[in-house]
């Protein structure tokens, strides 16, 4: 949602020390600054959100005492969020909530439970039906971390058919098959290196390509995409941390630039954002920078409408940063770094 180049944003946040839920702000592209950061629902822990294709409505991961599960919010016309419904049940939270394009279905990963779900929504209003699937992963991995399956993301292919589950616990990427009632069907399982503990997705727009990152190993997997029958095979690992680190790092957020160019990494130890420039013919990545992230633990970010900015999340500093980018070559340069929102972690973008 724009008034005269200001876009609105959401931060998702946990909710300890002073956070109450979701924050918006409006980033002003002409003056290069983000302005107007308030609360915009209250909420216990609303760490992972996403936007309805129709702009129309906010989904949100929640707890709620001893349940957690999922809040809907209708998206007002100054941005503002107004409560539809919840849906949650016994035990953790999901870390991870998406929506289809026609607003059909909402899927969700939970780590703690190691399971993805599916549930409905109602053509109407947008709110929240009860799960119609859901999905336990058993398993482990070499990785202490890994002691039972973790499931930490679950996207739509960008045909719509399969929804891609990326399972950190068991070092795979699983694909379910997505009826016309929102079921789930396995239809194929892809391993992933033991121990690399795989955690986000990202598709190319050409629907050809996609990029995993490894929260373990902090690399980014580049792939190929079958849309015939929902598979992906590996074609390239390469890492986002210098050779020279040995601190601990766990690799969080990744994103492509909508013209496919440019893949961004996020480092949460060495706090940076690693940027990959995309082989036009083999999809493959060639490393072009890192950029601190002058905070700690940077959760995630976003890539804004225009193309022109990146907003990142620094979880334990309490920060935002504000980047600028350049859609040539696709490097990113300081504009400010002291924009305080308590324990950030999603960042999402109203697209107009």
């Amino acid at each position: 949602m724009t008034e005269n180049n200001h876009y609105t944003g959401y931060i998702g946040t946990y909710t300890k020390g002073e956070s109450k839920g979701i924050y918006s702000f409006k980033l002003d592209t002409i003056e290069k600054t983000i302005v107007d950061i308030k609360l915009a629902a209250t909420l216990e822990n609303p760490t992972y959100l996403s936007i309805s294709d129709n702009q129309q409505y906010l989904y949100s991961v929640m707890k709620k005492g001893e349940l957690g599960g999922l809040a809907a919010f209708s998206i007002e016309a100054g941005g503002e969020l107004t409560s539809i419904n919840e849906q949650a049940q016994e035990g953790s939270p999901p870390c991870h909530v998406s929506v289809d394009s026609k607003n059909r279905y909402v899927f969700t990963a939970n780590y703690h439970k190691g399971n993805v779900e599916s549930l409905t929504l109602d053509s109407k209003d947008g709110s929240l039906q009860p799960a119609v699937s859901s999905v336990k992963h058993e398993g482990s991995g070499p990785d202490p971390r890994q002691e039972k399956a973790h499931t930490h993301y679950a996207g739509l292919t960008p045909d719509e058919k399969y929804l891609a589950v990326v399972e950190l616990g068991t070092d795979a990427l699983i694909t379910y098959q997505v009826n016309d009632d929102g079921t789930l069907e396995k239809t194929n399982l892809l391993p992933i290196k033991a121990g690399s503990g795989p955690r986000h997705l990202a598709f190319h727009p050409n629907g050809k390509s996609a990029y995993l990152m490894t929260e373990f190993s902090s690399e980014v997997i580049a792939l190929n995409y079958h849309s015939e029958n929902g598979h992906f095979t590996e074609k390239q690992y390469i890492s986002t941390l210098p050779e020279d680190f040995k601190e601990n790092n766990q690799g969080s957020a990744i994103h492509i630039s909508k013209d496919g160019r440019f893949v961004y990494a996020g480092n949460r130890g060495h706090n940076s954002i690693a940027v990959f420039q995309v082989n036009e013919d083999t999809g493959e990545l060639s490393f072009l920078e890192r950029t601190s992230t002058e905070g700690d633990w940077p959760r995630d970010f976003s890539i804004d409408p225009t193309g022109k900015f990146v907003v990142a999340s620094n979880q334990e500093s309490s920060n935002l940063v504000l980047f600028s980018r350049d859609e040539n070559t696709g490097k990113l340069t300081l504009l400010k770094s002291d924009i305080k929102v308590p324990h950030p972690v999603c960042v999402k973008f109203l697209e107009n």
